[in-house]
């Protein structure tokens, strides 16, 4: 094993482990806690409740992102937190498109080219300046071109993400340029009419937009915005009146991503559905893929964005579409929840495409796709540690946990959605709070305890916590 992928501490074998563990979500603070005390011997540590406890010796931070002592921990060689500073490279829209085409531009044989859509990047203030900002979209351009003359069954179809948004906020789907501009029109109408307000919030908003930027989707607790699966941002960029109506202004989410969307998808009960992978990153660097994964379904039954339009705007209906569970009322998201591996392993008659490609598959269809995670996921990684490194930066005294997000469409390929930051573990839901449970217990194991040096240390990974990357970034 590289010796730079994590710290080794020497400390006083009396000297037990200060633990602060501020989570600051009731959900899951229980569950960390939890953790620690199975997984850890009693005498090895102590509970502390505030930084102040702490004097001297080993600590470790486990909580918000922003309660984080970054500064401390860098001085200190003793002390562990759960997040690195910098990585934007891997959990925003335009950054992650960076990092894959770049690593494919130096790796042509790279994984990530069969299991990344191609990504366009634009700015855009206000809606009457989108032809100038599209003017080096040259991919967006051609299928423009190619489906004016085209019908819509027979045109290719794009996701629009911004690049910073939350709860699904901005995802939507077109295949024209008029389809796109009516896109960003309609935001623009449906805007109040509050100029003085909106200049009184543009230093807030800048402010808050550099945290949510740190932060990742600890922004927002409701993260899980994947019409491809999007989430992760500002959630100030939305403007909220009385009635909770949302709106998108343009201006303040300025970066927008367009990938070509995918269809069609691998579908169960003729739902739509992409699969959360929680993934542990730990030191500088070594990553695991916890094998135990959720699967999230859309509200409605999935139809081709052609196929089913809304009475409103005549956009496809989003719901077939978005499998994010914080746009679904109460009564639609019984089941929208499930676990990866509780799913058939005998694929619906819908699948034709999948059953062909699938057929025969040594371990099923499901560990054929965990399998593709696997090794997507760790490229990916190393592609942000050694292409990116201004933008992803792994210390050896942290360890941070990703929500990973995947589609499979009707090939059998997992398609890579996004990564996030302090994923929301709500969205797993009372009936699956064992699988965050267990993800807890394997970081200690597999982060904590190697770190200080305690017995039962795991740094080759467990059973469900697969390692799928382990090299040394010269960082000590």
């Amino acid at each position: 094993m590289p010796q730079g992928t994590y710290v080794v501490t020497k400390m006083s074998a009396s000297r037990p482990i200060d633990c602060l563990l501020n989570y600051e979500d009731p959900y899951v603070q229980p569950l960390i806690v939890e953790a620690f005390q199975r997984r850890l011997p009693a005498s090895s540590f102590k509970l502390i409740k505030s930084p102040e406890e702490h004097r001297v010796g080993p600590m470790i931070q486990f909580g918000a992102y922003e309660a984080l002592d970054f500064e401390k921990a860098v001085e200190m060689p003793n002390i562990l937190i759960n997040a690195y500073v910098i990585r934007k490279a891997l959990i925003r829209k335009h950054y992650l498109s960076t990092t894959v085409s770049h690593w494919i531009a130096k790796h042509p044989e790279s994984e990530l080219k069969d299991h990344v859509k191609p990504s366009v990047e634009f700015e855009l203030d206000y809606a009457e300046f989108l032809d100038d900002a599209l003017v080096e979209a040259w991919e967006l351009q051609e299928a423009f071109q190619k489906n004016a003359e085209k019908d819509p069954k027979d045109r290719e179809w794009w996701i629009l993400k911004p690049g910073m948004s939350d709860r699904g906020q901005g995802i939507k789907i077109f295949s024209t340029e008029q389809e796109l501009q009516e896109i960003f029109e309609a935001w623009e109408a449906e805007r109040p009419d509050s100029d003085d307000e909106d200049d009184d919030d543009d230093g807030q908003q800048d402010g808050e937009k550099e945290n949510a930027d740190a932060r990742g989707d600890q922004a927002s607790k409701n993260e899980h915005d994947s019409a491809d699966g999007v989430d992760g941002v500002d959630s100030s960029s939305i403007k909220v009146t009385e009635e909770k109506k949302e709106y998108i202004i343009t201006s303040q989410l300025r970066h927008f991503v367009a990938q070509p969307y995918i269809h069609p998808p691998l579908t169960f009960e003729d739902r739509k559905f992409h699969i959360r992978t929680y993934v542990l990153a730990v030191g500088a660097l070594r990553v695991y893929v916890y094998k135990p994964m959720l699967a999230l379904f859309a509200a409605t039954p999935y139809g081709a964005p052609w196929e089913k339009k809304t009475d409103s705007d005549g956009q496809p209906d989003l719901r077939a579409h978005l499998t994010n569970t914080c746009l679904q009322d109460s009564d639609q998201r019984e089941g929208s929840v499930r676990a990866f591996w509780d799913l058939p392993d005998t694929l619906d008659a819908s699948n034709t495409a999948a059953h062909a490609e699938l057929a025969g598959l040594s371990g099923g269809w499901k560990e054929h796709v965990f399998s593709q995670i696997c090794t997507v996921t760790g490229e990916l990684f190393e592609a942000a540690a050694r292409g990116m490194m201004i933008h992803f930066q792994p210390l050896p005294q942290a360890f941070e946990l990703f929500g990973v997000d995947y589609m499979v469409d009707a090939q059998g390929t997992a398609w890579l959605l996004e990564i996030n930051a302090f994923p929301d573990f709500r969205q797993t839901g009372d009936d699956l709070k064992g699988i965050v449970e267990g993800l807890f217990a394997e970081t200690v194991d597999v982060a904590v305890k190697p770190f200080f040096q305690l017995e039962g240390a795991k740094p080759e990974g467990t059973d469900t916590l697969k390692q799928v990357l382990d090299i040394d970034l010269g960082r000590r």
